[in-house]
Formats: C-alpha cells, sequence, structure tokens
C-alpha cells in the first residue's frame, strides 16, 4: 500500500484520530532528502500495511499543520500514537534506523 496523502483539511482524521501508530513524512517536492527518504517511506508503508499508517504531507502546500508541530527542516519524520507526537527524525534517515526508531 502507499502512503496516504494527508493535508491540513484532513490531517486530524487521518492521523489524530487513527488508532495505532502513524508515521508522517512531511516533505516537499524540491527537496533532494525527501526525494531520497520517499522510496523508504514507501516501502515502509508497503511492509507495515495493518501494522503501522504512513502518511505524506506537503509541508509547502499545507503550512498549517507543519507550523502546528514546528517543522523547521524537512524532511521531518513523525510518529503519531493515540493522537500525540511519541517520536520526531529530522533529516534523511536509513529504513533500518527509521523502524528501530518508530518500534514497529
Amino acid at each position: 500500500m502507499k502512503p496516504i496523502t494527508v493535508t491540513d483539511d484532513n490531517f486530524d482524521q487521518e492521523v489524530l484520530q487513527a488508532e495505532g501508530k502513524v508515521l508522517v513524512d512531511m516533505w516537499a517536492p524540491w527537496c533532494g532528502p525527501c526525494r531520497m527518504m520517499a522510496p523508504v517511506v514507501d516501502e515502509i508503508a508497503a511492509e507495515y500495511e495493518g501494522t503501522l499508517k504512513v502518511c505524506k504531507l506537503d509541508v509547502d502546500e499545507n503550512p498549517e499543520t507543519a507550523a502546528r508541530y514546528g517543522v523547521m527542516s524537512i524532511p521531518t519524520l513523525l510518529v503519531f500514537e493515540n493522537g500525540q507526537v511519541v517520536n520526531k527524525l529530522i533529516g534523511f534517515r536509513p529504513k533500518r534506523d527509521i523502524l528501530a526508531e518508530i518500534g514497529v
């Protein structure tokens, strides 16, 4: 399964009201490290379907949500559990590091 695209309008419903863990990739199309991270996030979404909800949010198109969570650098990965941020990863990370931080 591919990551779900979230926006300022549906973020609360898709992420904050979701059960279990949610990984949100905060990115922008012009960001080189974000483009490097995209296939890694796609792999995680496919491999952990049913265990981990994976979402992507374009920070340029959705500045309210990015500001709400203090996203100053991208890529930023936010891990939510029961509507609360439980981890924040900034910059490109290898898949194994992301999985270790998420704890899936």
